[in-house]
């Protein structure tokens, strides 16, 4: 919920402030001193009626998640249904009746974030076997954490005995940098924030022909290697951290197929790129929910499969003025360049140290 609230707050941050929903109480305002004429500010724009009070202030929260200036409830039946009317909608100039791009995009991720922490993915939580069999790992993580604490300190000292006299011993720098992995890990496990059921042996990086020769790159391979889940959890993190980097690389892709057309640009991309990602996010939060009241597994791989053609069909239709053969062919072309912005930003996350 906390994630939710966040996510409603910083949107509404990024879209405005919106109809005040009060009146002005007259006078001059209290951030420019312009004398007020109506609700807001001519001069700033800062509405004209100051809360100060504790209710006030959960009001805010309140009326940011549930209500978002209204218009979430306008935006989110056409993005679904008519997607590429609300983007051509907007990119012409009506801006009022709906949530901004960004905005709308800030809260689906926080959205989404917060569900899978609830409920887990589209294909559901962990079964009652699997919690017993997870609270039990994590029990002996909590164990396993003493061990390597210790371990960790007898190293430490060994490193400084070594360093106050003047020597080196790299191998002892490998096996500390394990251990600082492996303690990593293990309190992730402990506290609850990695899942313990997701086990896998490490990778042998020379067998896998994994190793580049390229000294920062070959490291990071070998913590991975070595530590799969944790490499998977930070992968996750910086995901959502980094998810606004998906706009930017989407964008060449898009900009391509309609190199020939004079009439659109950037911008118009840019709105196009960020609405199609919300509603894939929403699409996903939607699934997750759905799994958790028991919908079967083959009803959501069904909708992965199926949705997002569609609506990127419709958004490109309806957005750009195509015919349905000029939607048809930048649809497929557009389902290809998604799966390379997907592993581009995958490259990306690695190379931020993931």
């Amino acid at each position: 919920m906390a994630d939710v609230a966040t996510g409603a707050v910083v949107a509404r941050a990024v879209d405005g402030a919106g109809p005040a929903g009060h009146g002005a109480h007259g006078g001059a305002c209290r951030n420019c001193g312009t004398a007020l004429i109506g609700a807001h500010c001519h001069a700033c724009g800062q509405a004209g009626h100051i809360h100060r009070t504790a209710g006030a202030l959960f009001h805010d929260i309140l009326h940011g998640v549930f209500h978002f200036e209204g218009r979430t409830w306008h935006t989110l039946p056409l993005l679904f249904r008519r997607p590429g009317e609300v983007t051509r909608r907007y990119i012409e100039g009506e801006r009022v009746k709906f949530v901004s791009p960004m905005a709308l995009f800030l809260f689906s991720v926080f959205l989404m974030v917060a569900v899978f922490g609830l409920l887990g993915g589209p294909f559901g939580p962990l079964s009652a076997e699997d919690a017993a069999s997870v609270a039990k790992a994590r029990s002996d993580a909590a164990n396993q954490l003493v061990k390597v604490e210790a371990d960790l300190k007898a190293l430490r000292a060994q490193k400084a005995a070594l360093k106050a006299k003047g020597q080196k011993d790299p191998d002892l720098n490998e096996r500390l940098g394990d251990l600082v992995s492996q303690e990593a890990e293990l309190r992730l496990v402990t506290k609850g924030v990695l899942k313990p059921d997701i086990k896998s042996e490490p990778i042998d990086v020379e067998k896998a022909g994994l190793k580049t020769g390229v000294p920062g790159v070959d490291h990071v391979i070998r913590h991975a290697a070595a530590n799969p889940e944790l490499a998977v959890y930070k992968l996750q993190s910086s995901a959502y951290k980094f998810s606004w980097a998906l706009i930017p690389i989407s964008l060449p892709f898009i900009w391509l197929l309609f190199l020939f057309r004079r009439d659109v640009g950037l911008y118009d991309h840019a709105v196009f790129a960020t609405y199609s990602l919300s509603a894939m996010t929403l699409m996903v939060v939607a699934l997750s929910i759905a799994a958790a009241v028991g919908a079967p597994d083959g009803l959501i791989v069904l909708v992965l499969l199926l949705f997002p053609p569609w609506h990127m069909y419709r958004q490109l239709k309806g957005a750009y003025g195509l015919g349905r053969f000029g939607a048809l062919w930048r649809t497929i072309a557009l389902i290809v360049s998604a799966y390379t912005a997907a592993l581009i930003f995958f490259i990306f996350l690695v190379a931020m140290g993931a």
